[in-house]
């Protein structure tokens, strides 16, 4: 205890936050495998789809992936604001954040709603509703391709844009930050596997800021 020195000074982000960045990456990634594969495009009707276990197991085993994906995002986000430090600039620090939680926000809807339908499915007492199961089959594919991926964009931009500013970004960084984000914006409406490139973009972003981290380590260590 220093109880004389500034306030917070023994708080610190710990060098380990950036690998949640590459967990959040991982597990995003699987989650949306997972809800293409159970939940296709073209589904057949509904009572095909519940007689094949294959699609539910999928369907929930993205459910358990989703929420500590959302978790580890969180990590990912303060690590990164945590090594951009405090010359960010407010407009994008708004949309930085302000992109990032809607992001987490939807994904909760997303879970919620898939809930709903496994739920139905596993009621013994519920009878399968064709009307039903195409609405939530659909509300679940448009929410992931048309709203999570709007608000990944928007992070992804805004986040791209303040570490070329900073001059903190490398420049291959900076382009693949804007080539994702422009494509979660227009391409993804008619390329929906698209979405892979967001967590892809997490993970070479978390991969970069861990690398960063270790180097001041790294010489310390040689030094002494």
């Amino acid at each position: 205890m220093q109880p004389d020195g500034p306030p917070g000074a023994a708080l610190r982000t710990p060098r380990a936050a950036g690998a949640a960045g590459v967990l959040s990456a991982l597990l995003l990634a699987a989650a949306i495998l997972l809800f293409r594969s159970a939940l296709p495009t073209d589904a057949a009707d509904a009572t095909a789809w519940f007689g094949d276990s294959s699609h539910r197991d999928s369907l929930q085993a993205a459910l358990d992936m989703l929420p500590f994906a959302g978790i580890f995002f969180l990590w990912f986000m303060g690590a990164t604001r945590d090594y951009i430090g405090p010359a960010e600039d407010r407009f994008f620090a708004t949309l930085f954040l302000g992109g990032g939680f809607l992001f987490v926000v939807v994904l909760f809807v997303i879970a919620a709603t898939a809930f709903g339908t496994l739920t139905a499915v596993y009621n013994p007492h519920s009878a399968v509703q064709p009307e039903l199961w195409e609405h939530d089959r659909r509300a679940v594919l448009s929410l992931l391709s048309s709203y999570a991926t709007r608000m990944a964009a928007v992070f992804t931009m805004s986040t791209t844009t303040i570490g070329q500013h900073l001059g903190i970004f490398p420049r291959w960084l900076v382009w693949l930050g804007y080539l994702v984000a422009l494509g979660l914006f227009f391409v993804v409406s008619s390329a929906a596997w698209f979405v892979l490139a967001f967590p892809l973009w997490i993970l070479a972003l978390s991969c970069y800021i861990l690398a960063v981290n270790l180097r001041p380590r790294r010489a310390e260590t040689h030094t002494s």
